[in-house]
């Protein structure tokens, strides 16, 4: 039967005194955050019996927060599996005991996301945000700030300069990484359709950039259409493709009955998409 680890070996394996363990396990003293964590993660490498109890005594003396967060649309599934993502990460933070509020934007209309976040940060120590880079949401987010209230922007930038920080990707890179896909993996040159969810989101610009600089420098045979605004909705964008697709039928059908009969016979005629 394998040896039970003792606290002296626990000391040994973390790096500090024993008399340091019996700190962190009782509480006697103030103890550095960094050296309880070695502690707590030494006491669950060895298998430590008490190594719940430190994380417990770790999480005792830990800050709690009320974090707010407001996201788009609650019947989204990213966004329903984001706003999951977000509570999990929270409840799990090791730096922190925090809860997580979730609210949903009704609409895009910048007064009424303005108006979330204020309800929002009434009943929170910080917020994150998804919104689009409009004025109205710029003076919200300064009025916090000046408060002491930290806001965040998340996944797409807004009050640039002002809010606290920008939580997102790159989004000139994934709208060049998206491109690259389409140049590499269609069969051959045409037409390429765009859409975004709102040109003021600084994100879908950003996006939009990245996307069209790619294929003006390395895929230059393509042809990017005029971007569709389809305010991030299946029903709009479903819409706008069968709408392409109808004009796309006519253009076709046009150029065909304009042909000479023997032209239209031919085999190697090339599409006009």
């Amino acid at each position: 039967m394998a040896k039970r680890p003792t606290i002296t070996d626990l000391a040994r394996v973390s790096g500090v005194s024993v008399a340091t363990v019996d700190r962190v396990l009782n509480s006697r003293l103030p103890v550095r955050e960094e050296t309880a964590r070695r502690v707590y993660e030494a006491a669950t490498e060895i298998g430590y019996h008490a190594a719940g109890l430190i994380r417990q005594r770790m999480r005792q003396e830990l800050p709690e927060y009320r974090l707010g967060f407001l996201l788009l649309r609650g019947n989204d599934v990213f966004y329903g599996d984001f706003a999951r993502e977000l509570e999990l990460a929270v409840a799990q933070s090791q730096r922190f005991r925090g809860t997580a509020t979730i609210d949903f934007a009704a609409s895009l209309a910048p007064d009424e996301i303005a108006a979330q976040i204020r309800k929002l940060a009434a009943k929170s120590r910080a917020i994150a945000v998804v919104g689009p880079d409009h004025p109205t949401l710029t003076a919200v987010v300064e009025a916090l700030k000046a408060r002491g209230q930290p806001v965040f922007s998340l996944l797409s930038d807004f009050a640039a300069g002002i809010r606290e920080g920008y939580v997102g990707l790159d989004n000139r890179k994934v709208g060049r990484s998206a491109a690259w896909m389409i140049a590499k993996a269609a069969s051959k040159p045409g037409k390429v359709a765009l859409f975004v969810g709102s040109h003021r989101f600084h994100g879908h610009e950003l996006r939009e950039i990245g996307f069209r600089s790619y294929f003006r420098e390395h895929a230059p045979d393509f042809t990017v259409l005029e971007t569709v605004v389809n305010l991030e909705a299946n029903d709009v964008t479903h819409d706008a493709m069968l709408e392409r697709r109808a004009r796309r039928a006519c253009r076709s059908s046009s150029a065909t009955r304009s042909m000479p009969s023997r032209a239209r016979r031919s085999p190697t005629t090339s599409s006009p998409w």
